[in-house]
């Protein structure tokens, strides 16, 4: 199940306005702290599932001189027609300013237990993407040139300022083995001026007159061999212009999860950048 994409590419912003750029200058992201609580969506016979709950919570902070960092947990209960599983994957990321460097660290435990770690860095350079890896085993890769999770929000939002629908965009994101660059491709829908009372928007705030982009984004692996490849894995959400997201879905393919945002903290910004 690939889930650190869902969190570092898309949802949950990752990303910031960096100062001094026309194209996003419109409005900041904002560091905040988002809770999501997690519940199955669809899921076909074939996925053994008969039921998912759990709790998401989102934690992104910066400044445009030191870089940005993000940080979540994802605990789920997964409960099957033969047993129930408790998954618990704990994820940080640093990305520079730039985009140009990005380093990751992912725990994943099941029932408490620690079954993966990951680590390493990136770095894009020469038209290549450089990883160093140090868990699970030490290995240096060369991939394709890419857009960590950052830049990627960023020009997401600024397509979308444009009016633009549709686009293809790589991304490494560090999730599973950190050892390939995904295709992506970006669904915006039209910006929403209309905002509908509903549950998510109590815990908002001043957040809830905004407005929004619906935005769906599909991930595929670089090494298929042609045809009508399907997604690994979609997301789709609604996306405001300061980095804040609700009502999610993600569709693993024989099965879906809801997020719904419960909480909403924004947090203290970092201090300017000194002269």
């Amino acid at each position: 199940m690939r889930r650190a994409l869902v969190f570092h590419a898309a949802f949950f912003a990752g990303a910031v306005i960096f100062a001094g750029s026309p194209a996003n200058a419109a409005q900041p992201l904002i560091p905040h702290r988002a809770v999501y609580d997690l519940n199955l969506g669809d899921a076909s016979d074939r996925s053994d599932i008969a039921g998912i709950t759990g709790r998401m919570v989102y934690e992104f902070n910066g400044s445009t001189c030191d870089g940005y960092t993000v940080s979540f947990r994802f605990v789920t209960q997964i409960d099957t027609n033969e047993n129930t599983r408790l998954t618990d994957q704990q994820t940080t990321t640093y990305e520079n300013p730039k985009g140009t460097e990005f380093s990751f660290a992912t725990k994943s435990f099941v029932d408490q237990a620690l079954d993966r770690e990951v680590r390493g860095t990136a770095t894009v350079k020469g038209g290549h993407t450089l990883v160093q890896l140090k868990k699970p085993a030490e290995d240096d890769l060369e991939l394709a040139p890419t857009l960590f999770p950052t830049q990627h929000m960023l020009d997401l939002i600024a397509k979308a300022r444009k009016g633009e629908t549709f686009y293809e965009a790589n991304i490494f994101d560090g999730s599973d083995d950190a050892n390939e660059v995904l295709t992506t491709t970006v669904l915006i829908g039209h910006k929403a001026e209309k905002v509908s009372d509903n549950a998510e928007l109590k815990v908002m705030g001043d957040m809830k007159p905004q407005a929004y982009w619906p935005v769906s984004i599909a991930y595929f692996k670089q090494n298929g061999e042609g045809g009508e490849e399907l997604p690994i894995y979609r997301i789709d959400f609604k996306l405001y212009e300061n980095g804040i997201t609700r009502d999610l879905v993600m569709d693993y393919g024989e099965f879906s999860m809801t997020g719904q945002l419960v909480d909403l903290a924004v947090l203290e910004p970092a201090d300017g950048c000194g002269e």
